[in-house]
């Protein structure tokens, strides 16, 4: 450790990166709109980072070493999350090559009216998938399992509590989806697509109830808690085999010639890595279905590598924690010591670009003046989890935004207007904590000198 680590930076001069970068990143959205994530943005990420690191190296006197070690730490968190994300993009290009995915399209159009196709999407997603309604509540969920851990609350303490908040935001956010899915799905526009849709994909896939195999074998190892990196790329495989199998004759025309297992071969290995591609002479189809592989993946997995080198040298510079202190030095009371705590998790989702930091480091920061307050720990596992897990997909260049946007092919800025529960639960979680509803307090309080020395140090 250097002998200036304990030196703390000012806070206007720690608020200069961060104010560098939205300035930056707000200039490529107003100039290249939804092309920013393709490469604007991942240069303004790395340029603020370079700021950072050029003020703790010149002005806070920070060994360089020491910047670029917590900067190698921080990229470190986010390998994991990057491998998922290229398996990711191999899967969809199998599943959707294999017929999986049109299969999924194909029988939802029949069985579900467009008028709540919302609010069922909304409901499976959140027993299926787990986004974002799982990512807080399921013990599976690493955020789930990271927040108790900080606050220093069991684990299911810590999910029984976030019913509170939790649910009335689900259920708010269905009755915005069905309000939206009744005035979109009664359209005579919408509802006179479908058969057309229907008829386009029957006609190029190969439709039927035992392509639903793959996604079932994923849930099976969900149940099982296979990790999830094997358990993606299992069903890539297994979706390529299902395409070899039953997608012959599409394969056949991708091919412009007869089905061999040798041209099955390559169009399958094409379709994982760049994605399936399909000109059907259908735009509504080719949008639908053109998409996936791997190399779709490399703008995002390069906006979340520039994320945490800008999350890593505003930490390892001492300017994150610095703006973190700041916060905390303005609260006066429990409401505004959750309200702080919200706040700060959506700062830093907002400047470290990443879930795991929007917890870590309110919940190493807060945790102190919560015993001070005589508050359960708990209150603040589920604050974390209201503002620090919820509000990452939000965020264009946050890691869990640029995900989203890679998975789903839909730039951030478009579906966050439609991500309710997202918005709903800090929201939720403020009004409970202004009025002192449901705030437990804990039974017994921590000596404020106790408190103090503890706060210093984690500080």
């Amino acid at each position: 450790m250097s002998p200036n680590a304990d030196k703390r930076p000012a806070l206007l001069l720690s608020l200069v990166p961060v104010i560098f970068l939205m300035g930056l990143l707000i200039f490529n959205i107003i100039l290249f709109k939804d092309d920013a994530t393709g490469g604007p943005n991942q240069l303004a990420l790395l340029a603020s980072g370079a700021l950072a690191a050029v003020i703790g190296i010149f002005v806070l006197k920070r060994p360089y070493d020491e910047i670029e070690n917590r900067i190698v730490k921080s990229i470190s968190m986010a390998i994991q999350a990057t491998l998922i994300l290229l398996v990711v993009g191999c899967l969809i290009g199998t599943w959707i090559l294999s017929g999986v995915v049109p299969s999924m399209i194909y029988y939802g159009l029949q069985l579900i009216h467009p008028a709540v196709i919302l609010p069922v999407s909304a409901l499976v997603c959140a027993i299926v998938s787990g986004a974002y309604f799982g990512d807080k509540m399921s013990p599976l969920s690493d955020t789930t399992n990271l927040a108790p851990a900080m606050a220093g609350t069991d684990l299911f303490t810590h999910i029984r509590y976030m019913v509170y908040t939790t649910v009335p935001a689900f259920v708010m956010a269905l009755i915005l989806f069905s309000i939206l899915g009744y005035f979109q799905g009664s359209s005579v526009e919408a509802a006179g697509n479908i058969p057309e849709v229907l008829t386009q994909i029957n006609a190029i896939f190969h439709i039927g109830p035992h392509l639903f195999i793959v996604p079932a074998m994923i849930l099976v190892m969900v149940v099982m808690k296979t990790p999830a990196l094997p358990a993606m790329i299992l069903g890539t495989i297994v979706g390529a085999v299902f395409a070899l199998i039953f997608q012959q004759d599409l394969i056949a025309q991708m091919m412009g010639t007869d089905f061999t297992l040798v041209g099955g071969y390559k169009v399958v290995m094409g379709a994982a890595y760049n994605g399936f591609s399909f000109e059907s002479g259908n735009k509504l189809m080719d949008g639908l279905f053109n998409r996936g592989g791997m190399s779709g993946m490399f703008g995002t997995v390069t906006l979340i590598l520039m994320a945490m080198i800008f999350g890593g040298a505003m930490e390892g510079t001492g300017m994150l924690q610095r703006i973190a202190d700041s916060i905390l030095g303005m609260v006066r009371g429990v409401g505004s010591l959750i309200g702080a705590t919200l706040a700060s998790s959506i700062f830093l989702n907002m400047t470290a670009s990443d879930q795991y930091l929007a917890i870590l480091i309110p919940g190493r920061m807060f945790k102190g003046a919560y015993d001070k307050y005589g508050l359960h720990p708990k209150n603040l596992s589920r604050a974390l989890e209201d503002a620090g897990t919820v509000t990452s997909p939000l965020i264009p260049w946050n890691s869990c935004g640029a995900y989203e946007a890679g998975v789903m092919g839909v730039a951030t800025l478009e579906y966050a207007p439609y991500a309710f529960f997202n918005y709903l639960s800090p929201v939720v979680s403020a009004f409970l904590a202004g009025f002192d509803i449901g705030i437990e307090r804990a039974s017994v309080k921590v000596a404020p000198g106790e408190d103090e020395a503890e706060g210093a140090e984690l500080a």
